[in-house]
């Protein structure tokens, strides 16, 4: 069964399970930076480059190996098919500065904007 790709505006204000591929602390495999934040996926989706569609997981301070919080935000690159959710513990929303610092070690290198 082929997974139709899924609109990451769709997922605005909803809970989301992530699932963390990359931990706070981990480094990544080909570029080798250190993940500033724990960073995974949305299990069953496909996002616009052919992957599961991305999540960042903000305000938790320890390496995790899943979550479930809601998407109060989307990075939506302009220059590459690779929308991130921000998905945060119920209840908070940070501003578009915090996410702007938190992403910043990965996103530095993307033309993006962020959708509320």
């Amino acid at each position: 069964m082929q997974n139709k790709t899924v609109n990451s505006r769709n997922f605005l204000g909803q809970i989301v399970n992530v699932k963390m591929d990359r931990p706070l602390g981990s480094k990544h495999p080909k570029h080798g930076f250190v993940y500033e934040v724990n960073y995974g996926f949305i299990p069953n989706t496909v996002s616009g480059d052919g992957e599961e569609l991305d999540a960042y997981v903000l305000g938790v301070d320890k390496p995790l190996t899943s979550f479930t919080g809601t998407c109060v935000a989307i990075i939506h690159r302009t220059n590459d098919n690779d929308d991130k959710l921000i998905v945060v513990p119920n209840g908070q929303n940070p501003t578009n500065e915090y996410i702007e610092q938190k992403t910043a070690f990965q996103e530095q290198w993307f033309k993006h904007i962020i959708i509320r």
